[in-house]
Formats: C-alpha cells, structure tokens, sequence
C-alpha cells in the first residue's frame, strides 16, 4: 500500500474519458481553486445554494481550500463527503463529489459536482457522473443515488436525465436570498444496472472501504474493542 494511513491518495476512478482521484493533495486543490476562479457558470446564473463562486479573487481561491481540507477533516464512516478531482488530459477541469450519511445501513448516496467553463458542453459532466455512480454501486455496493438541481439549471438536469434517473419530487431552497424550486431525482440498483458500463474500472478501493465502514466483501465492518 502506498498510502496506508490515508489509502484515499491511491484512490482512482477511471473511463475512456475522464479520471477521478480524491481532491486531498496540494497540487490538486490549487489546480482546482485556479480552475474555479477561472468561472464556473455565468455571473448573472448561480446553480448552488451556498453562492462561494461569488466570492471576489483570492478569497474565492482560500476558501475552496478551506472547504476541501474541512470536508476531509469531518470524513466519517457514518457520514462523508468525497470530493473527486475531475481530470481531462492530464487536466484539473472540476469536481465531481459522491457523499452519503450512515451508508453501511442505507446504501444511499448523493452526488453533486461543478465543471470548469472551458470543459462545459462536451460530455464531459456526463462522463464524470457516468463514472460516480460507479464507484457508488459497483465499488461501495450502494442500492440507491439521488441528486437534484435547481430547475433552470438545464445542463445538470439534462445529464440526471440522460444517465436514466426518475424524476422524484422538488422543494424549494433558498438562493441568493431568493426562494428557487429544485428539482430531485433517483437512480436505483436495477435501473444503474441494466445502463451498467464495462469500461469503467476504480483502483485503490479495497484499502479505503475501512475508512467507509465497510469490510471486503462490503459488508458493514465488525465494531473495533
């Protein structure tokens, strides 16, 4: 093992097309803090709930760090975040995060993810999902994916769409202190599995799943003590 005390640095998720490895080095999280101050979507359209994209240079750059340090510092067996890189030849393009609260019970994750301008509208969005939901069922075992957007939000749901979610409901979120609908969708085991891809491989898994609670086979690890 390369990594033993922190095996997310061996962690791969690879396609044809697109790499995720966990955002936890130093070269990475610069490369993407660079990458989000060089614009993620268009001043006037904000497609997140917490608008950090607004924040003015470098403070935009800080706090991206912040976050990717702090969402490691939380990581937890009963609830994590893990924030991919997203990389296109050889190149930091965005992020690709699958998280999930107490999922050695529910098996259920969530996906949420940004893309660099300069990568929008060449399927790359759709590739990196392509390849979350299969660390999600085929790596972790998980029976369920939800996601959601705000329902102007047309490029993200047209990729929800085209991977094969069901439409599941909306709510309405606050967004630059306005109310916004957003719109949710459901992947589950069967339906991933009848889209299920055969180019996709992940390396580095079986030394994280302890950090995930779970053992080998998948199964919920054995209490420690």
């Amino acid at each position: 093992m390369a990594h033993p005390y922190w095996p997310f640095f061996d962690l791969r998720v690879r396609t044809p097309r697109v790499e995720l490895r966990p955002a936890c080095s130093v070269e990475d999280l610069t490369a993407l803090a660079a990458r989000a101050a060089a614009g993620i979507h268009p001043p006037e359209f904000m497609p997140f709930s917490m608008p950090w994209s607004d924040a003015p240079s470098p403070d935009l750059e800080r706090g991206a760090m912040q976050h990717f340090w702090s969402v490691w510092g939380r990581f937890a067996a009963d609830k994590w975040v893990v924030p991919f890189a997203v990389v296109v030849d050889d190149e930091v393009a965005g992020v690709q995060a699958v998280m999930s609260e107490s999922f050695a019970v529910l098996r259920t994750v969530g996906t949420g993810s940004w893309l660099g301008q300069a990568y929008q509208g060449k399927g790359i969005g759709k590739e990196m999902r392509a390849a979350a939901l299969h660390f999600a069922f085929a790596g972790l075992g998980a029976v369920r994916a939800e996601t959601a957007a705000y329902d102007d939000n047309a490029q993200s749901i047209d990729v929800t769409r085209s991977l094969g979610y069901a439409e599941n409901g909306d709510d309405v979120a606050l967004r630059r202190g306005e109310a916004g609908r957003q719109v949710r969708f459901v992947m589950d085991r069967a339906l991933w599995e009848s889209r299920r891809r055969d180019d996709i491989e992940i390396a580095g898994l079986e030394e994280c799943l302890p950090l995930f609670g779970l053992s080998a086979d998948l199964s919920p690890a054995a209490p420690q003590g």
